[in-house]
C-alpha cells in the first residue's frame, strides 16, 4: 500500500504536535515521546525511508508548541541540526505562542538555519495563518523563505469546515495565486477524506478543489480503515496530475451566481489545457443541469476535447459550453478542456 501511494505522489509520512517529551534534556535538546517512539525518531526515519518515503516533523516557532511542548524559539540553530541529524526531510513550523510582529525575521531564521545544513528540509510555514489582517501579509518574503505556507485556519473533520476554506480560497485568490508555482505553494490544509464528515460526493470535491489550488497533499486518516471509494478518490491519477502539474499555476474562481450556489473553477496546465470544476453550493433541492461557457471559464476556444476526470471518460467535443448535471450539498463535476485550435 505505501509503494502505491509513493507512485501516485505520496511520498512524505509527517509526524504532528506531541511528538516529544514535555520538558527538553540535560543538554537543551528536543526528546521523542519513548512511549510513542521507543526507539526514537532517527530509527523511525530509517524504517521510513527504506520504504522509498520521506518523514516530516512539527514544531512551533514559539516559546511552545500549539500543543504545549517546547516550542523552537532561542534553540532555532540546535533544533534544525538535530533535524537535520536525525534525517528528517520536511519541517511544519507553527506559531503559537509567539508574537506575531515577530514572524518576519524569526522564519527567515530558520530558512537561514535549514540551508546551513545541507540537507534538503522541505519547510512548510505557518506565517500567513497567524496574519489575520491580509492586507499585511507580505507573501513576496513567505515565497522567498517558504516551500509551502498555511493560509488560513485548521481543516476540520466536516463538509462546513472544508466549504469555508474554499470560500476563503475563492474569495481572496487574487492575493493567493500570484505566489504560487514551483517552490512555493498555498497550502488550505490537509485532505479529510477517509474521516468521518464527508460524503462521496463532497469528497471528490475536496479531492477536485485541492487540485485546482495546487495544493501539497497531505492525507489525515486512518490508512486501515479506507473504504474502496475514499481510496479511489485520494489515489485519482488523473486528478493528482492536475494538482502536481509542472506549470504550477494555481487556479481560480472564475464565476460565481448572484445567489453563490454555485460557481466554477478554472486552472491553465502545461500542455496547453485547462482544469475546470463546476461546483454546487447549496445544500437543497433535486440534482439539477449547470452550464459553463468557454468564455467564463476564460478559456479561449470555439470548441474543444472534453474529459471527465473523476469517471475517467473522454465527453466528446463541446462547442462553447460544458453543462453538467450537479446532486446539491457540495458536489462537482471535473474536468479537462483541451481546446481545439482552428485550422486555416
Amino acid at each position: 500500500q505505501w509503494y502505491q501511494r509513493r507512485v501516485r505522489g505520496y511520498e512524505y509520512v509527517n509526524i504532528d504536535d506531541c511528538w516529544m517529551e514535555r520538558e527538553r534534556g540535560a543538554d537543551g535538546k528536543l526528546v521523542a515521546n519513548p512511549e510513542l517512539f521507543p526507539q526514537g525518531i532517527p530509527a523511525l526515519a530509517d524504517a521510513i525511508h527504506s520504504m522509498g518515503l520521506k518523514i516530516g516533523i512539527y514544531e512551533d516557532y514559539g516559546t511552545k508548541t500549539c500543543g504545549g511542548f517546547p516550542g523552537t524559539k532561542d534553540h532555532i540553530e540546535d533544533d534544525v541540526n538535530l533535524f537535520a541529524s536525525w534525517g528528517i526531510d520536511s519541517l511544519k513550523l507553527d506559531g503559537c505562542y509567539c508574537n506575531t510582529s515577530e514572524f518576519s525575521t524569526g522564519y527567515p531564521a530558520v530558512t537561514k538555519a535549514l540551508n546551513a545544513t545541507g540537507r534538503p528540509i522541505l519547510y512548510s510555514c505557518s506565517w500567513p495563518a497567524y496574519l489575520h489582517d491580509k492586507d499585511k501579509v507580505p507573501y513576496a518574503d513567505i515565497a522567498e523563505n517558504c516551500n509551502l505556507w498555511r493560509n488560513y485556519a485548521d481543516v476540520q473533520d466536516s463538509w462546513t469546515s472544508v466549504q469555508n476554506i474554499i470560500n476563503w480560497f475563492g474569495d481572496n485568490h487574487g492575493d493567493l495565486a500570484s505566489f504560487a508555482g514551483p517552490g512555493n505553494w498555498n497550502d488550505p490544509d490537509m485532505l479529510i477524506i477517509g474521516d468521518y464528515g464527508l460524503s462521496f460526493e463532497q469528497s471528490e470535491t475536496q479531492m477536485a478543489m485541492w487540485a485546482m489550488m495546487a495544493a501539497p497533499l497531505y492525507m489525515s486518516n486512518d490508512l486501515r480503515t479506507l473504504r474502496q471509494w475514499q481510496k479511489d478518490i485520494l489515489m485519482n491519477q488523473e486528478v493528482i496530475a492536475v494538482d502536481q502539474d509542472p506549470l504550477g499555476k494555481q487556479g481560480v474562481r472564475v464565476y460565481q451566481d448572484a445567489k453563490k450556489k454555485y460557481e466554477y473553477w478554472s486552472r491553465e496546465l502545461a500542455d496547453g489545457s485547462y482544469a475546470v470544476v463546476m461546483y454546487r453550493r447549496d445544500t437543497s433541492g433535486l440534482p439539477r443541469p449547470y452550464t459553463a461557457t468557454f468564455k467564463q471559464l476564460n478559456i479561449d476556444t470555439k470548441s474543444a476535447h472534453v474529459r471527465d476526470l473523476f469517471r475517467h471518460m473522454d465527453l466528446g467535443v463541446y462547442t462553447d459550453k460544458i453543462t453538467a448535471t450537479l446532486p446539491p450539498s457540495g458536489s462537482c463535476k471535473m474536468f479537462k478542456v483541451t481546446p481545439i485550435k482552428s485550422q486555416f
